[in-house]
């Protein structure tokens, strides 16, 4: 099992894919939001204005106010005329002067500076929260969506996916991926825009203040482009193991719970928590292999974004201390001030945006398996003309049938019977025959590769499957019951029968008796699989399901084959009125209960070698008499131990 596990890892994990191939993907599952998302939009932009104006104004707090130079400066201007500096420099907000007495409030016009200063910084805070709430509820919606998606899929599969997926992998998809995938689609998604648009609007300002101390405040920027790709890539990879490591060991635990019993029968305990500690050990080293990129991305550009600090405050006070300037621009200690914010506040989401990236990549790599899961096409698909099944009367007729689940290797070979309506058909033979693949034909769980199965003179491939399962009944060897109360486990043979009707399937069924003396009868709850009901009681409750359906044709597959006798004779009673005027095909392990089969098919090695009533076949003494008289002479066997004993 871990050899396919393993393959499985190094197939998915490994191939290449499109990480803007995946978000494009991923966004289109917000198309339904777009008021929502235009909300957010406005509010990305009024939060990055606020964010881009507090530089300009503290640089005009040193300018305008804290500078004596530019303070003589403004009171040698005009009387009521606009306050601006001698030299090009920022817009001073407030500066009020008296015309009478030719002064000017700095005081005032400080102290309504710093309140503005506040208010914006309170107000960023406010508006970040906000989109934080109305993205991250979107992302809910969107998530949900995503899961009902991928959980309609599954429906959709046929059964042979199921056949070679294990089914925790599939359970991964569902969960975990799907929470990695919250956790780019929220607000670590409006972090990358915003800070898009941030880095792009404080780009611009700086340039327009002076370009050339703007060329040396972004100098480091190729560099963090450069570190961030790189780690992100390597990121990526390591995500993509993770995700497919997680699914590997979802599937050792689904396997694991579902097989505790043969576990302890076996005494297999300690070799399945030595595989599930080795399955938990490669997700480990995948995941500290991932987190290792993302934790080394953060530091370097960090490192980057003080080296370029450092060029900025050394080339402004360069200038200012040699008294020069800039072509261009009028140097002043505010300017400095005001670019060194600049410059934090550009490295602020340029950081976050790679650290976000690179986490990104974690959602990226679930996404992939999300969008690879649904990209899966059926192996069975109905026809695009395909047509609704009318009422079936229950004419099945196999038509030199081959089938297979893998090329060049059949299983059925040149298989022809027809069954009238309201006959039954009895298959046997020894195990791996192909007895349960010649029933699957019929409601299409598998397709023939060659010949028809028809109904009715309606070849199964030419209706939609809906309408042709909704009128065959299955009674397996193993029914599934839910987590559901018994009532409602009947009820599922048929969704909108009243109790009244559940109640009759029940007695039709002969389940009612052992139903009653349940601590809440009907409405008792069960647990998984049934747990806490004998098989044979459990295989009386899938009878009943049977019977509420009322389909016109029925396939019991090996039904009383892990019952006792006692509870055989019961199931048998209660088959002779569900089989009654219906077309049945009954595989049977015991031989001795389809004695009143209108007809005996015997199948070895994918073909018919006989074919009669019962009694017929044994009077013919071949196959079918030498697998009746071997199965009764181990009965006598066992009786004759049972009675020594």
């Amino acid at each position: 099992m871990m050899g396919n596990r393993d393959f499985a890892f190094r197939t998915e994990a490994m191939k290449p894919k499109a990480a803007g191939a995946t978000l494009a993907r991923l966004w289109t599952r917000f198309r339904a939001h777009t008021p929502v998302l235009l909300t957010i939009a406005g509010l990305i932009v009024l939060s990055t204005y606020l964010q881009v104006t507090i530089p300009n104004l503290l640089g005009q707090a040193v300018d305008c106010y804290l500078t004596p130079a530019t303070i003589n400066a403004l009171a040698a201007n005009v009387p009521g005329a606009p306050a601006t500096p001698a030299a090009p420099g920022p817009t001073c907000w407030f500066i009020h002067i008296d015309p009478s007495a030719n002064t000017t409030n700095y005081a005032v016009g400080l102290t309504k500076l710093v309140m503005v200063i506040v208010v914006m910084y309170v107000a960023s805070s406010l508006l970040t929260g906000l989109q934080f709430y109305l993205m991250n509820s979107t992302g809910y919606y969107v998530l949900r969506g995503l899961r009902i998606e991928v959980f309609e899929h599954i429906h959709r599969l046929s059964l042979g996916y199921f056949t070679k997926h294990e089914a925790g992998d599939v359970m991964s998809r569902i969960t975990n991926d799907a929470d990695t995938i919250q956790q780019a689609i929220g607000f670590p998604l409006v972090s990358v825009v915003q800070g898009s648009l941030l880095i792009a609007w404080i780009a611009y300002d700086m340039i327009s203040d002076s370009p050339i101390y703007a060329l040396v405040s972004l100098s480091i920027v190729p560099l963090m482009y450069a570190a961030t790709s790189w780690y992100s890539e390597r990121a990526r990879e390591a995500y993509r193991k993770v995700r497919s490591r997680v699914g590997d060991v979802n599937a050792n635990l689904q396997e694991n719970l579902s097989a505790v019993r043969e576990a302890q029968a076996f005494n297999r305990e300690g070799q399945n928590i030595q595989t599930f500690s080795e399955s938990n050990a490669a997700s480990r080293d995948a995941s500290i292999e991932a987190v290792a990129y993302t934790s080394a991305l953060q530091p370097t550009l960090e490192a980057l974004g003080y080296v370029s600090i450092a060029l900025v405050a050394g080339v402004g006070a360069l200038v200012l201390l040699r008294g020069t300037h800039l072509p261009g621009t009028a140097m002043s200690f505010g300017l400095i001030i005001t670019f060194i914010a600049y410059v934090q506040r550009f490295n602020q989401p340029v950081s976050q945006i790679s650290i976000m990236w690179t986490n990104l990549q974690s959602a990226v790599a679930g996404g992939e398996r999300i969008f690879g899961f649904l990209d899966t096409e059926p192996d069975l698909q109905d026809l695009p003309d395909a047509r609704a099944m009318p009422p079936i009367v229950g004419r099945v007729v196999f038509d030199h049938v081959w089938a297979g689940y893998e090329p060049g290797q059949p299983v059925l070979r040149d298989i022809s019977l027809v069954a009238e309506p309201g006959q039954t058909i009895a298959i046997v033979g020894p195990t791996g025959s192909g007895k349960t693949t010649t029933i699957n034909l019929i409601p299409r769980f598998w397709d023939v590769t060659s010949g028809a199965v028809t109904i009715d003179g309606i070849d199964v491939r030419d209706v939609t499957a809906a309408s042709l399962r909704a009128q065959i009944g299955i009674v397996l060897q193993d029914s599934f019951l839910f987590s559901e109360s018994v009532l409602n486990n009947i009820r599922y043979g048929r969704p909108d029968a009243t109790d009244e009707e559940c109640l009759a399937a029940a007695r039709l069924a002969r389940a009612d008796t052992f139903i009653e003396r349940l601590p809440n009868g009907y409405n008792t709850l069960l647990g998984e699989r049934g747990s806490g009901l004998s098989q044979g009681q459990r295989q009386l409750l899938a009878i009943a399901r049977a019977a509420l359906a009322n389909p016109r044709i029925l396939i019991l597959d090996e039904a009383t084959s892990s019952v006792d006798t006692r509870t055989e004779r019961l199931i048998q009673k209660a088959l002779e009125e569900l089989l009654h005027g219906r077309t049945s095909f009954v595989i049977a392990h015991r031989l001795s209960t389809i004695r009143h089969a209108d007809q005996v098919i015997a199948i070895k090695d994918g073909q018919i070698v006989e074919r009669g009533t019962h009694d017929e076949l044994l009077r013919a003494r071949g196959f079918y008499y030498n697998l009746y008289m071997s199965q009764f002479r181990r009965d006598l066997e066992f009786a004759a131990v049972v009675g020594a004993s």
